[in-house]
């Protein structure tokens, strides 16, 4: 890795020769240009001189500094190069704390510090008398233009340099939390930590950039002439609506479980294969009576049909009566199957039985 900066750092009277490389790699992004829409033709920047219009090169540029009053200062490189600083080719060491007290607010772009020439002995000193204290350094040194708070930890077996913002760089919260009274319930705070005890622990290496995969995607689908091949789904509108805390947060734990545990649909109860047969012998029976009783009362019709229409019209009110008391015994064997499903003692068998006999009886009764 090409190194952004060389010096070294002061640990009290140890000098330790460094060179400081980049902790990030390229970063996700889509890289789009600007171009014309009408010939796609690409915009250029161009550097011009706002007094003559003449095109500049780098080489032309310096850097300046214009006063209120107006007037310009031009400094270079090596202006900034050579100023008084201690900390111009050196990260000086002021003080050490528990990386734990740092608030992560603070800390910026980090960096890996790797030995530089002659420097291994004091570069592993440093690194494991701040692995044995379990602490980091603090420390300032002046890199691209600017000096910079720094905090210097152990990473595995590398020093590692974090920016830490400035005291007056990070802005106070004043303000930005929610004015007005709220009260939250202990119902309420319970339910949400049964949905943080949910969703469980995060591992950051599962995560992946969903809308990078997505925007090549489209890039790729474009430059092969087609359409991307599935509609976006549309986003769920959350702001502005007021809603139900606890059935929220309840909803929330519910599908938080449910996503990491096994499938539902082999967790979830379903009828026992005894009731679902049941169910089905009751109906089946039913309709058999009733498709016998329809038969039986065809054939005495049609064979009374030169007969009376005395006789006629008892075979109707035989057929209805029939047909009433294989609906009322349907309805009985029904409840006697629930009644055996929710029963295992021999009192339960021995009411179920009484139902059956009831029931038999009933029909020769409305009968006769």
């Amino acid at each position: 890795m090409r190194a952004i900066w060389k010096g070294a750092i002061s640990f009290g009277l140890v000098s330790i020769p460094v060179k400081v490389v980049s902790a990030i790699g390229s970063e996700h992004a889509v890289r789009f240009h600007q171009m014309h829409q009408s010939d796609q033709g690409r915009v250029r920047y161009r550097k011009v001189c706002e007094l003559d219009g003449e095109e500049l090169a780098q080489s032309d540029i310096v850097r300046g500094y214009t006063a209120a009053d107006g007037r310009v200062a031009v400094v270079t490189d090596d202006d900034l190069s050579e100023l008084p600083l201690p900390t111009a080719r050196t990260i000086e060491v002021h003080g050490f704390l528990a990386a734990d007290d740092v608030d992560p607010l603070r800390l910026g772009k980090p960096y890996y510090l790797s030995p530089d020439t002659s420097g291994a002995k004091p570069y592993v000193l440093m690194r494991e008398a701040l692995r044995r204290s379990d602490k980091a350094a603090v420390a300032k040194l002046a890199m691209r233009g600017h000096e910079i708070l720094a905090l210097v930890r152990v990473q595995d077996d590398v020093l590692v340099l974090h920016q830490l913002y400035w005291p007056d760089e990070v802005n106070s919260t004043e303000g930005v939390a929610p004015t007005e009274r709220v009260r939250v319930t202990d119902a309420e705070l319970d339910m949400a930590d049964t949905l943080i005890d949910a969703l469980g622990s995060a591992d950051l290496e599962e995560f992946h950039d969903e809308y990078q995969a997505a925007v090549e995607e489209l890039v790729t689908a474009k430059l092969e002439g087609a359409e991307p091949s599935a509609e976006p789904e549309a986003a769920e509108e959350r702001g502005g609506k007021v809603i139900d805390l606890m059935a929220a947060l309840r909803q929330s734990v519910e599908a938080a479980q449910g996503s990491r545990q096994a499938p539902r649909s082999e967790r979830t109860p379903k009828p026992s294969a005894k009731d679902a047969n049941a169910k089905k012998t009751v109906s089946k029976r039913a309709a058999a009576k009733t498709a016998s009783s329809r038969s039986s009362g065809a054939k005495k019709s049609t064979s009374t049909s030169g007969g009376s229409a005395k006789k006629t019209a008892a075979a109707k009110s035989t057929a209805k009566s029939t047909a009433k008391s294989t609906s009322k015994s349907a309805g009985k064997s029904t409840s006697r199957g629930g009644a055996a499903k929710s029963a295992d003692t021999s009192s339960g068998r021995k009411t179920a039985k009484s139902a059956a006999k009831t029931s038999a009886r009933g029909p020769a009764k409305e009968t006769g």
